[in-house]
C-alpha cells in the first residue's frame, strides 16, 4: 500500500482543493440527489464519515467519492480514482473506483468480497453516500475538510 509523508501530501494541497471546488455547481439528477449540487452532497458525506468514524482513509474516500463528476457523471467512479491515483493510499482509490458496486451489483459484490474489510469499508461508504443527500445540512468548507484528511494521513504515515 502507498503510504505518503504529512509532507508529501500537504504539497497536493492546492490540486485537491481544486478537484473539490470543481465539483461547486455540478447539479446532479434530483430523483437520487435533493441536494443537487456535487461539492455540497461530497462534504455531507465528509462530515457523516468524520462524525462515525477514526479512519482518515475512509474520510478521504467520502470527501472525494464523486470526485470524477467535475468531468462525467455516467463515469465519475473510475475517473476519480485516477484523478487521485498516487496521492491517496491505493485503498482510498479503490473505494472510489468501487463506490458504486453494491449499487450496481449488490449480490455479485457481496459474494466477490464477502469476509473482507473491504466489504465492510464499503458499505459503510455507501451508507454514507445514501445518508449525505440533505437539502439543509450545515457543513464545513471543503479546504476545512481536506486539512482534516490530510491532517489525519498523515499521523497514520
Amino acid at each position: 500500500m502507498r503510504k505518503q509523508t504529512s509532507k508529501t501530501l500537504w504539497q497536493y494541497h492546492t490540486h485537491l482543493l481544486s478537484l473539490l471546488n470543481d465539483l461547486e455547481g455540478v447539479i446532479q439528477p434530483p430523483k437520487f440527489h435533493p441536494e443537487s449540487d456535487a461539492l455540497y452532497h461530497s462534504l455531507q458525506v465528509f462530515e457523516l464519515a468524520y462524525h462515525q468514524s477514526t479512519d482518515p482513509e475512509l474520510w478521504a474516500a467520502a470527501l472525494f467519492h464523486d470526485i470524477g463528476k467535475s468531468v462525467d457523471q455516467k463515469n465519475h467512479a473510475s475517473i476519480g480514482a485516477d484523478m487521485v491515483h498516487s496521492i491517496f493510499p491505493q485503498r482510498v482509490e479503490w473505494l472510489i473506483y468501487h463506490h458504486l458496486d453494491l449499487l450496481k451489483s449488490p449480490t455479485k459484490t457481496r459474494h466477490k468480497l464477502a469476509g473482507t474489510s473491504l466489504l465492510k469499508d464499503l458499505t459503510t461508504l455507501r451508507n454514507w453516500d445514501m445518508n449525505g443527500r440533505s437539502q439543509f445540512a450545515t457543513v464545513m468548507t471543503a479546504e476545512e475538510a481536506l486539512e482534516l484528511v490530510l491532517n489525519g494521513l498523515g499521523s497514520d504515515a
